[in-house]
């Protein structure tokens, strides 16, 4: 399999780079008699006591000899590379092949109950041994009489008891608790699944400990092993991080992430990793999604309709420890906060007239949220899911980077455990449901949308948002230049907004404004930047916004949202007078085709707006700016009035002037 055109796109940056030249490699996989081996595992990976990953059974015992072999490695390479970046071959053998091989009639799952039979044997007679009683053990591979048996005949009922009892008292244990950088408590990885579901949860955490038994990097100088799993089963991989590993791995298509897991259990745990298997299904896409709770066992069922194997059940790993891959898990698991929703300062007006409402909000480029502005809407009453599904259950709305029909969005949304949870973001809604368009009508503050003059042309202007908890927007400004109405309908929403001068903690644009680079979810603000908006001087708007009331959203503001429960809304961008030249000036800007957006015409939006502007409303253009010009000095000579008669009256006449 060759990725040499993917790695090509991260040039300089990636660390296969050597003095900014991409090494001409190829990445290569054979395999030898693997068909067999896959089998075997996809059969019983889901018991966790019958897997490499399993605690309980050494990788030397469940990997015999002979039967399968996984070969990686760099080829083709043009120069002498650095010692980690040299041909690295990993050969694993991935069943006990004298069992398979001195019984090829076997199932796999008697494979399986013999290897099981074989460990308890072993262990049950060590500890015979420890107490001094050697004989009744049953040999497994041999007769009373020295002659060998056939292993498929072996039972051993009463070994296989005493493992049970074995395993149903560690079950029992108390759960251990062990402590992470930041002082609160994770389980131990010894701690069973349903003991950690039941414990209370002291940690703000809506579910126990990691799937895959990963742990904060912190946790490892608690280790009593001391050593960290993943480095051990990465091999010469190990100097690279865990984001660059992700980032290789996603050129792998389904299969060949399935065998990589059988390699060793770092890289089992990497090939497991939701997000490979998400851009999987995703790029993959055909129409319908299908989630079946986890992306692994979607994309199964993607390439088998009626599949109907296992679901896909996580093994834990022992002393796995990554500070990256356990973010993503602890973003999608970590309770909302109180402390994140206790803040609520923005303005909160009702019964407020349009002239008041541009005087002391839109011209300032101020936010506000508006009570009793939707009051009238018939969606407010009518708009649940029921009524979304009976009306528009079978339409395919858009919902990140593919259309999906919303009974099927409905059904990902119930059970969907992730960072980034799909939403539906949808900007044809009203051409795709009249229904739903004839549900609301724009509030009375925001009627005057100059846009609208460019007809079918005008950029995309109005969405449908709908999504689970912990969906949304990260920090971003909407665009070219425009100002936004948000409507919440069901549920509530959390806002965070910085005024256009200040940019937000944890967020970081590009000079010339077309890109931002922020968190990878919005949660993962929340939890690292959050805190910092109150220790600095320049403070965020902040509200909740419910059922029934609308945010103003002015040009040019940062803001980010997050819903904090199942949430309907709608929301529109606008151009008035009030803002128009700032639109104009956004659309003149020299790499305008950048930033511009919503449009397949980018280049020529600036001329046909101003053209058709002028044509319908001759003089508008300079009659507005003479008014911003007059309102801007008057708000300058209010600013130097106030300072310039602020005396100290400690020293009489000197006085403050800016």
């Amino acid at each position: 399999m060759n990725v040499h055109e993917n790695l090509c796109r991260t040039g300089s940056r990636s660390p296969l780079c050597v003095s900014g030249r991409l090494m001409p490699l190829s990445l290569h996989f054979a395999f030898v008699n693997l068909e067999a081996a896959y089998g075997f595992y996809c059969s019983c990976y889901s018991d966790k006591n019958a897997c490499l990953a399993s605690s309980r059974i050494s990788e030397r015992e469940l990997l015999g000899s002979g039967c399968g072999v996984w070969v990686l490695g760099f080829r083709g390479l043009g120069f002498k590379l650095e010692p980690v970046l040299r041909t690295l071959l990993i050969c694993f053998t991935v069943v006990p092949a004298g069992i398979a091989r001195r019984n090829p009639s076997l199932s796999s799952s008697e494979v399986k109950e013999l290897l099981m039979a074989q460990r308890a044997e072993k262990k049950l007679k060590r500890k015979l041994a420890g107490e001094g009683r050697v004989e009744g053990t049953v040999p497994v591979s041999a007769g009373g009489d020295g002659k060998k048996v056939n292993e498929s005949e072996v039972r051993l009922p009463e070994v296989c008891e005493a493992e049970r009892k074995r395993r149903k008292k560690q079950k029992n244990k108390k759960s251990k608790k062990v402590s992470i950088s930041n002082g609160q408590q994770l389980e131990s990885p010894d701690s069973r699944d349903d003991e950690e579901e039941g414990q209370e949860n002291h940690y703000g955490l809506q579910r126990g400990s990691h799937s895959y038994g990963i742990q904060p990097l912190g946790n490892l100088f608690l280790s009593t092993s001391g050593r960290n799993v993943r480095d051990v089963g990465l091999g010469t991989l190990q100097v690279l991080n865990d984001e660059t590993i992700i980032d290789i791995l996603s050129n792998l298509d389904g299969r060949d992430l399935a065998r990589l897991a059988l390699v060793s259990k770092a890289f089992y745990v990497f090939a497991h990793q939701d997000s490979l298997w998400r851009n999987l299904v995703l790029d993959n896409y055909k129409g319908e999604l299908g989630f079946q709770g986890c992306w692994k066992t979607t994309y199964l069922a993607s390439l088998v309709p009626k599949y109907a194997g296992p679901p896909h059940l996580p093994l834990k790993v022992k002393d796995f420890y990554s500070d990256y891959l356990f973010q993503s898990w602890l973003c999608a698991s970590l309770e909302i906060k109180p402390d994140w929703l206790s803040t609520d300062n923005i303005e909160k007006r009702e019964n407020l007239s349009v002239e008041e409402f541009i005087r002391d909000f839109e011209e300032p480029n101020k936010p506000v949220l508006l009570r009793g502005a939707m009051d009238s809407w018939p969606a407010l009453k009518k708009w649940n899911r029921e009524y979304l599904l009976k009306h528009a259950g079978d339409i395919d709305f858009a919902a990140g980077p593919i259309h999906l029909k919303l009974s099927d969005y409905y059904k990902y949304a119930d059970v969907v455990e992730e960072e980034r949870p799909l939403y539906i973001f949808d900007s044809k809604f009203a051409e795709k449901s009249p229904q739903l368009a004839a549900d609301y009508e724009v509030p009375v503050y925001f009627r005057e949308d100059l846009f609208s003059i460019l007809g079918i042309e005008r950029p995309d202007y109005r969405w449908l948002i709908a999504g689970p908890a912990r969906s949304g927007s990260s920090f971003h400004i909407d665009p070219n230049s425009t100002s936004a109405w948000n409507a919440v309908v069901r549920g509530a929403k959390k806002w965070v907004m910085y005024p256009p001068e200040v940019v937000p903690p944890g967020v970081f644009p590009s000079p010339d404004g077309a890109d931002v680079a922020t968190s990878v979810s919005i949660t993962e603000w929340f939890m690292n930047f959050y805190g910092e908006t109150k220790k600095r001087a320049e403070k965020p708007v902040e509200c909740i916004c419910r059922a029934g009331e609308v945010v103003f959203v002015p040009r040019g503001w940062w803001h980010v949202v997050i819903n904090l429960e199942e949430s309907i809304a709608i929301t529109q961008n606008f151009v008035s007078r009030s803002n128009i030249l700032n639109v104009l000036e956004f659309l003149s800007r020299p790499n305008s085709q950048h930033l511009v957006s919503g449009t397949k015409d980018r280049v020529n939006l600036h001329e046909k707006f101003r053209t058709r502007y002028e044509a319908l409303y001759p003089g508008s253009i300079e009659a507005i700016k003479q008014k911003t010009e007059e309102r801007e000095a008057s708000l300058r000579a209010q600013k130097t009035s106030i300072w310039d008669n602020a005396a100290d009256v400690m020293t009489g006449g000197f006085k403050f002037g800016f």
